[in-house]
């Protein structure tokens, strides 16, 4: 009867770098769907969630659940596949390495580590790296505000 009432904000966090261009673009994204209506030009109103803006990599734990979140076709990668880029920083660090391994390498070497992640924890998705997958988060935002789907 009082479910509206119940209703929370989705929690999303960005694990930002702000040397990374893309990272940069992102947040940008993030920010404005907070500000302006959504999608720009053609929204009504701006989308509501709660933002958290890290500046550094996900922790161990943290990690290893944004793996989980991932789509299905990138779920059984590595964590070094799925969070470290190809530079040369990042060379040496093993296929198999751990969790804890990965979220210091990110720390010691951030341009080994492919920023931004951003994770909407309540929906159980993420985006790694990659700027179309935050508006892919952001759409099922509006989908969602705009009553276009029944999920959470």
């Amino acid at each position: 009867m009082f479910s509206g009432w119940t209703r929370t904000l989705h929690e999303i966090s960005i694990f930002h770098h702000p040397t990374s261009p893309p990272s940069v673009k992102a947040l940008g994204l993030l920010r404005s769907a907070l500000s302006a209506p959504y999608p720009p030009g053609k929204g009504s109103a701006p989308l509501q969630f709660n933002l958290e803006v890290v500046e550094s990599p996900p922790n161990a734990d943290q990690l290893s659940t944004i793996l989980s979140f991932l789509p299905s076709r990138d779920s059984a990668q590595s964590l070094t596949s799925a969070f470290l880029s190809a530079h040369p920083s990042a060379a040496g660090s093993s296929d198999g390495a751990s969790a804890a391994t990965v979220s210091r390498l990110g720390m010691d070497r951030p341009s080994a580590f492919k920023w931004p992640v951003v994770v909407d924890w309540n929906a159980g998705r993420a985006s790694v790296g990659d700027v179309e997958g935050v508006k892919g988060i952001l759409e099922l935002l509006r989908q969602k505000r705009d009553g276009e789907t029944g999920k959470e």
